[in-house]
Formats: structure tokens, sequence, C-alpha cells
């Protein structure tokens, strides 16, 4: 039985397994420019997080319907409840599917249709995040945000995502101050890529709650102070880190001393179709390669339910909380 976690940083379109999509193309006539699986696995290799992008957009394609990101979601809580996963808190992309002419009503009503059911089903609590991709205009995401108020009692959050550098949170400030006003929680990438002055605008104009990455913090002390005086937690992903070559090997994560300065981290898996495991098998891979004690390992549960919007139902996350605090390592 995996350690009880949330994981607070999933970005659903990530989940794309090769096997499903091929099933989907082919129930959908979509071509994709791969022989099979394998071949399409072999692709999973990056240079930087734009060639990463690049695949991770094309293979978008093959979503078309209502039970395409129903059968998506539903498939990621199944694999996230065998891996410990007691609440998620699931990112989308809808710029990324209103382009290619698929209504945001349809991505909306399927993610939500296997969310609603995600407790039941799979014993996961769960919350939706609207991202806003940062390398498209700011007008695209006041629009994405007008068309979602209809499904305002599905979404929890808004986020910002996709290409970091050239695009500063600043960009973006319009459409948080909106969010604010309808009442949403918000988060933002910053730091992954990007230099830690967008983790301050990420805090200062847009008002964010979380930091998505927040990983070059530690450049800059000052920040990192901040950082810990205020409890804002940061939603790590180390196999995406390596994958997308922003560390080197997954040794020289600077995770063990985020945490003896007291950030409030977790560790989640970001996009585990193409960055190599989910979060359990995140979880085991920073213990064996960081040496990480079972006392951190359960710090980095307990921060995951702690940073979880879950204020809506405090007794929820209490319960979570003692499953962390009773669990037993083998």
């Amino acid at each position: 039985m995996p350690l009880p976690k949330a994981e607070l940083h999933l970005h659903i379109e990530g989940t794309l397994e090769p096997e499903l999509a091929f099933a989907l193309a082919a129930r959908n006539d979509v071509p994709l420019p791969y022989a099979d699986t394998e071949e399409l696995r072999r692709a999973y290799l990056f240079d930087d997080l734009q060639s990463f992008l690049d695949l991770y957009y094309g293979l978008m394609a093959v979503l078309r319907t209502e039970d395409d990101f129903a059968e998506l979601a539903d498939a990621y809580l199944a694999r996230a409840a065998a891996q410990g996963v007691r609440h998620a808190e699931i990112f989308f992309d809808p710029q990324a599917h209103t382009a290619r002419g698929v209504p945001l009503d349809t991505v909306i009503d399927g993610l939500s249709r296997a969310l609603n059911a995600s407790q039941e089903r799979h014993g996961v609590s769960t919350r939706l995040i609207l991202c806003f991709l940062r390398d498209q205009s700011a007008e695209s995401a006041l629009a994405t945000l007008e068309a979602a108020k209809p499904h305002l009692h599905r979404i929890t959050a808004v986020g910002l995502d996709s290409a970091e550098v050239g695009h500063p949170p600043a960009k973006f400030r319009e459409v948080y101050e909106m969010a604010a006003a309808l009442g949403l929680r918000r988060v933002a990438h910053a730091g992954e890529e990007g230099p830690p002055e967008y983790i301050r605008q990420a805090l200062d104009i847009l008002g964010v709650e979380r930091i998505d990455h927040g990983l070059r913090c530690v450049e800059d002390p000052e920040l990192v102070a901040r950082l810990v005086r205020d409890r804002v937690p940061l939603t790590l992903c180390p196999l995406s880190n390596v994958r997308l070559r922003a560390i080197d090997v997954l040794e020289a994560h600077p995770l063990p001393r985020m945490m003896e300065a007291g950030l409030l981290c977790t560790v989640n898996s970001d996009d585990p179709a193409y960055f190599g495991g989910y979060v359990d098998d995140t979880f085991h891979a920073v213990r064996e390669a960081l040496g990480l004690s079972e006392e951190r390992l359960r710090e980095l549960a307990r921060n995951s339910f702690e940073a979880a919007f879950l204020d809506d139902d405090e007794a929820l996350r209490q319960r979570y909380l003692a499953e962390v605090a009773a669990y037993e390592f083998a």
C-alpha cells in the first residue's frame, strides 16, 4: 500500500499513454505519424520544454469527444489511486482544444463526468484547474475565462502553463484579477525555465496561492526566505525537471536542501505518460536518488494535503492527514 498523498501538479493531457492515444486515433480516424506504440514511446525524449510541448500538443489531436476526455481522466484516476493518491487537483488546457475546433463544453463535460464519479469509483477526491496557455495572448485567456463562466461550479482554480521563457506572469494580470473576482483560486507555473523574477510576479501581480514548479527560487535567497515565511507551496516535479533538462540528473535535484530551508515542497508527476512515472514512482525515485528519509517522505505527503484546495472540506483534509500520520513504511 503506497503512502497516501495528494497530487497537485498534473496535466490531464499529459496522462495520454501511447496505447490510449492509438485507440482514440483509431476511434476518431486521426492519423498518427508513428508506426506503433513503441515508436511513439521512443519519441518521448526531449531536449527542453519546447521539444516536449511540440509532441504534447500534436498528440492531443486524438482527443475529440466527451467520451475521449472522460476516458482519459478515468484512466489517470485509476492509476493515481493505485499509486496512493487520495486527492487530485487536475490541470486542463482549454485553448489547446478549442483551437482544434473541440468545444469547451465537450472538454469540461467529459472531464467532469470522470471526476464526479472518482470518489465512488477510485476513492480519490478531485478538483479541476483551468489553465491559460502563456504563449497565447492575454486576450485569448480572457475569452477562455469568459467562455468558462457557465462551468464555474465545476472549476476550483485557474493556472498558467506552457512555454515559460519570454512570457512573464505580468502579461496575465487582467485575467487573474477577473478570476479572483469570480472567487477562483489562483496558481501559476513559474521558475521552471523562467527566472526567479517570474515567481515574484506570480505572487505580487497574479496573487497566486501556490507556485507550480518554483525550482529556480533557490537562486534567490531573499525569495526563498519569503516563500518560507509565507508558507507558499511549491508543486515540484523532479522527473519532469530531469526529462526536460532543467536538472542534469535526479541526484542533483535541490529538493533536500529546499526542504531543509523550510520550503513547503510537494512532489508531483506533471505529465507522467511523457516523463517516466506517476506520482508514487516519483516518490520512489527521489527516495533512492536523494536519500530521503521516511520522515521526509511523510513530510512531502503531509505538505500535499496541507497545500490542497480543501478549504471547503476541512474534515476530509484532516482525514487524509491522519492517514499519512498512521502510515507504516514497509
